[in-house]
């Protein structure tokens, strides 16, 4: 094999350690940012946390986090400069450290030390918002009441092969039959011994859990209804579920009112008792936790001027600035071991403040294109939403859609009607007759409102609603009016029809 020499021409995107981690935090959510400025703030000396109560001058101060909208065509956003000197600069301790690294290199090898795993503790926080709660199961809620009802060892057994077998809808998931077999290999218990445990656990709170079949599970909670006037209701309940579930399941009520002899207002009045009952009773026992959401933006309308107003919210960024004392100490120390960490420290808060001056900036102005776009839907809610894409934003503030992507994703804005994900105010559209464009938000919203006021004994078919939807001038066809339907969770007409 002959060796030989080759020359070849090519073109490489290599991204600096400092875009690297400006990219990496503009996609990150406002608590997943607060816990790595922390993090930051743990690991390197040279930032410090500037307090409330500091009358100091930070890179990006609340008179240049706002913009005003008076026109969509106008725009008076303060954009900061990346030149912007930072706090400390006039002491000359960074003469000698370079604004830029090496295209080359690799951020470890710079910046050997690595960000904090421990969250930082807040010292605001009191022991008892820190300590780890734990919402009980529908098991947990079952094996306690069963502590406190009085069993056999037998029967205690029984139960707690049920409660293993209920989900958290607090449907039985194992035929009793199965459950039975299961103990009659090592202990002689009959069938009905199994049956009668299983009552008695049917009668746990939440009434009903333990039940085989939706029918099983309202005749249990009807049999809990104790109301003498409404004693003859319940028992066309009791016979409706039993015999015409499948009929009172499709709203085919001129078939029920034939085969029960019931009366239209007898028969309306027994619907809204089947209506009340829970068919998973036990899904509210462990309810899903609650997610809190922290607005990156504030949107308001000044009622002197009407102007809108975009502004970040102070809240959810620390300020941070550079530690004059650890920073002169550059210049001073004379080991070359201290100095070199001091300077590594030093460029690495330099780059961070930037990069957050940068999310700061490219936030601010996307926030403020999408409110010059979507002015209407601040104005007079969903139905003005206009169609927007994330092309359309990347072409206004000049910057590529997958910067604008970023930006927009975990990102939330506060609005007089709401707290939207910045992701929100993008739509795809329809073309009207007039050679418009409509908004996919803005037709569900109008779906949304014909249903609300159709008539419930008659209700609107997907091909009526299109057929609306053309009055108005707005061309969709009927599978992509079943689509939004199912997006806004409204069922279709089948199964919107009530009585009376």
């Amino acid at each position: 094999m002959k060796l030989s020499l080759q020359l070849k021409l090519g073109q490489q995107l290599t991204m600096t350690p400092q875009l690297q981690q400006a990219i990496r935090l503009l996609q990150l959510s406002t608590l997943d940012l607060q816990q790595e400025i922390h993090q930051v703030l743990e690991s390197n000396p040279m930032l410090e946390l500037i307090e409330n109560n500091e009358d100091e001058d930070i890179s990006f101060n609340k008179e240049s986090n706002h913009n005003l909208l008076n026109n969509p065509t106008q725009q008076s956003a303060t954009e900061l400069s990346n030149n912007q000197p930072l706090k400390g600069e006039e002491h000359g301790w960074q003469e000698q450290i370079p604004r830029e690294l090496a295209v080359d290199s690799n951020w470890e090898d710079i910046y050997p030390s690595t960000f904090s795993s421990i969250p930082s503790f807040d010292p605001s926080f009191s022991e008892f918002e820190l300590r780890n709660t734990t919402v009980d199961t529908l098991q947990d809620h079952l094996l306690w009441q069963l502590n406190l009802t009085p069993m056999s060892e037998q029967d205690k057994s029984i139960a707690l092969s049920i409660i293993d077998a209920i989900d958290a809808n607090g449907m039985l998931t194992v035929d009793i039959q199965s459950i039975h077999e299961g103990f009659s290999e090592e202990f002689e218990i009959e069938l009905d011994e199994v049956f009668a445990v299983l009552h008695r656990i049917q009668q746990f709170d939440p009434i009903g859990v333990g039940y085989g079949d939706l029918a099983e599970c309202l005749l249990i909670q009807l049999s809990q209804y104790d109301n003498p006037e409404q004693a003859k209701y319940i028992q066309n309940a009791k016979l409706i579920i039993k015999e015409h579930l499948h009929l009172l399941g499709h709203r085919d009520y001129v078939q029920l009112m034939r085969r029960t002899k019931l009366k239209e207002a007898e028969l309306s009045e027994t619907i809204s008792i089947i209506e009340n009952l829970d068919p998973r009773p036990g899904a509210n026992i462990s309810p899903p936790s609650t997610s809190y959401i922290v607005p990156d933006v504030i949107v308001s309308k000044q009622t002197e001027t009407g102007k809108w107003r975009v502004e970040l919210n102070p809240d959810t960024t620390p300020k941070i600035r550079i530690n004059n004392n650890y920073a002169s100490l550059v210049k001073r120390t004379d080991s070359d071991k201290e100095r070199n960490y001091l300077r590594d420290n030093l460029q690495e808060a330099r780059v961070f403040i930037k990069s957050l001056q940068s999310r700061n900036e490219t936030l601010i102005k996307v926030a403020v294109c999408i409110v010059e776009h979507q002015r209407g839907f601040l104005e007079y809610g969903e139905e003005a939403m206009k169609p927007l894409v994330l092309h359309d934003i990347a072409q206004a503030v000049n910057m590529h859609e997958s910067t604008i992507s970023r930006v927009t994703t975990q990102k939330y804005m506060h609005t007089p009607r709401g707290i939207f994900e910045l992701k929100y105010f993008f739509s795809s559209h329809v073309t009207t007759k007039g050679g418009g464009e409509c908004s996919s938000t803005a037709i569900r919203a109008i779906i949304k409102k014909l249903i609300a006021a159709e008539n419930a004994r008659k209700p609107l078919s997907d091909n009526k609603i299109t057929e609306l939807l053309e009055e108005k001038g707005i061309n969709v066809a009927r599978r992509t009016i079943a689509k939004y339907r199912g997006s806004l969770s409204i069922p279709p007409s089948n199964e919107r029809k009530r009585l009376g």
